[in-house]
């Protein structure tokens, strides 16, 4: 029997079939680059403080002293969520006395900004949270909206590869990014914050649909070596891609109805390919359709320009895996030694924290010192060094020091942040992007890393169950953002103690550089300290499994 790969072995490996399938489904993850962090300017805080009405009679001197000062920065400033008791300060006005020699400020009643509040305007028109005032008392919204939108990719994540097999890579592909284009559309009318945040959950959803249905379609259709190029760098440099645009779109429309409107209508693009990308002929074969697969082959080789043979398929080159008694495998056998238990442990936590500092430097940019779209670019700048530097650590060293390595760099420069000094603004910068760099790193390792370390028969399960901490890693990243309103450097100190322990943790998980890939649960490597148990010989060559496509649909999850 032959497999796929055996089959479609006369087309070639980098023909113009193989070119056009690489770069439009590469293509198609970009509205997911701006689209996920699109938030960061959708939801940007300008400076704000309380609204002094305009029929309050006060003297040009008491509406000049009517809010308080509040220590924020090392400096004193206008305080944004409170303000002297209006009736104090008509009643001291009315009387002729001034502020400040007459009355003691200090000594003032103070309350909250009954009359709402008044916005700069010096970076943003208009945000969701000035029109709907997500601020002070109501400040926790914001960060519900961004972790809102982490729950429907986690949601999605669920749903997407079940549906992906059921109905097809294509259709899954086509469907969600509809979906993820017509929600964001339907966001644009939001009339409440509410509406605003269950759309965006549902945006995640399409989102994380439409990234997974791309990937498994991409390394279903291409072979061996191309395979590998496009899991590990071209989906995630047009991701990063994406990324790029959205501070160049945020740049030139400042109101947050039309950003969202210019970030969404790219999505329309993507209607005529429908077209030219093929369904898999893999999932094709796998649901008996033979006749449609065999088209799709005959017109790839017509394609390439390649005579294709008389026969290509017949059921009988498929093996018949019904047929086959396997063993079944449930979530319980990723805790079913102690070898595993610990390596699920360790990696759930390696992900979680990974997944906090990737999405907690992305959006805490607006934030940074310095212009908010300059910074947002250079964040999404930098991670096309990371990738491909992750890439050529992936080919040449072992996992275990170079993932190590990348979140000890990212830990450490988060960590020394809070010694710069206050006006050396760029050197923290610079840091926060060496932060990014090493953590984006590491976050394209442990894909593969993780998917060396579990057998064959829970792969798929073990980067599921990794990739879930993940999904939680990045619900939880806008809280640490949060934090920052208490202690700026709050947020780099957790995620840079963080980011370093789990640089220690990787240190003691197995090393998987040039070994065989396990089939079965006690054939894994051992953890260190762990009683050594011999494995079988029948271990399948670590290089080709590196490219069996089953590995890399578990790690899109």
């Amino acid at each position: 029997m032959r497999d796929y790969d055996e089959v479609t072995a006369f087309l070639g490996e980098w023909g113009r079939f193989q070119r056009l399938v690489f770069f439009l489904l590469s293509a198609s993850i970009i509205p997911n680059g701006f689209n996920g962090l699109s938030i960061v300017f959708l939801a940007g805080t300008p400076e704000h403080r309380c609204v002094v009405p305009s029929g309050a009679n006060l003297s040009a001197e008491w509406l000049n002293a009517s809010i308080p000062l509040e220590l924020r920065g090392g400096q004193a400033v206008p305080s944004r969520c409170r303000r002297y008791r209006l009736a104090a300060l008509t009643n001291l006005s009315a009387l002729g006395l001034r502020p400040g020699s007459d009355v003691e400020l200090e000594s003032l009643e103070q309350e909250p900004c009954r009359d709402g509040w008044e916005y700069s305007r010096d970076v943003y028109r208009s945000t969701i949270v000035t029109e709907w005032n997500l601020v002070c008392d109501n400040d926790w919204k914001g960060p519900l909206s961004t972790s809102l939108f982490f729950v429907g990719v986690l949601l999605g994540s669920f749903i997407s590869g079940q549906l992906s097999d059921k109905f097809g890579r294509k259709k899954v592909l086509f469907a969600t990014l509809a979906m993820q284009t017509v929600f964001s559309f339907i966001q644009v009318f939001s009339t409440s914050w509410e509406m605003f945040s269950v759309l965006f959950l549902l945006v995640g959803m399409g989102q994380i649909s439409n990234y997974v249905a791309a990937f498994v379609l991409g390394t279903e259709i291409l072979g061996k070596s191309i395979r590998v190029l496009f899991c590990t760098l071209g989906v995630c440099i047009f991701y990063a891609f994406g990324y790029m645009l959205l501070p160049l779109f945020a740049y030139f429309i400042r109101d947050w109805r039309m950003l969202l409107l210019a970030l969404t209508l790219p999505g329309l693009l993507f209607i005529p390919l429908w077209w030219v990308i093929p369904e898999s002929p893999r999932w094709l074969m796998s649901q008996g359709r033979f006749q449609e697969a065999e088209d799709i082959i005959r017109k790839a080789a017509k394609t390439n320009g390649i005579t294709a043979p008389d026969v290509i398929l017949h059921p009988s080159d498929l093996q018949d895996l019904d047929s086959q008694k396997q063993q079944t495998y449930t979530i319980l056998d990723l805790v079913r030694t102690r070898n595993i238990l610990t390596i699920t442990i360790m990696s759930v936590i390696i992900w979680m924290i990974i997944s906090v500092g990737y999405f907690g430097l992305s959006l805490d940019t607006p934030n940074l010192h310095g212009d908010v779209y300059v910074n947002c670019f250079l964040s999404a700048v930098i991670e096309v060094p990371a990738y491909i530097i992750s890439w050529l650590l992936l080919r040449n060293l072992p996992r275990r020091y170079s993932m190590a390595a990348a979140l000890f760099l990212g830990g450490c420069v988060l960590l020394f942040i809070q010694l710069v000094p206050s006006h050396i603004r760029a050197l923290s910068i610079l840091l926060v992007m060496l932060g990014k760099f090493g953590i984006t790193s590491a976050f394209s390792i442990v894909y593969v890393y993780t998917a060396e370390l579990y057998p064959t028969v829970v792969r798929n399960m073990g980067v599921g169950a990794s990739s879930m901490a993940s999904r939680l890693g990045s619900i939880l990243s806008p809280y640490f953002v949060y934090l920052g309103a208490y202690d700026r450097f709050l947020p780099y100190i957790l995620m840079g103690s963080l980011t370093v322990l789990s640089g220690i943790l990787t240190l003691f998980l197995p090393e998987s550089y040039g070994m065989p890939l396990p089939d079965t649960i006690d054939q894994m490597l051992l953890v260190k300290g762990l009683e050594y148990r011999p494995a079988s010989r029948n271990k399948r060559d670590s290089k080709e499994e590196e490219e069996d496509p089953e590995i890399f649909k578990s790690t899109a999850f």
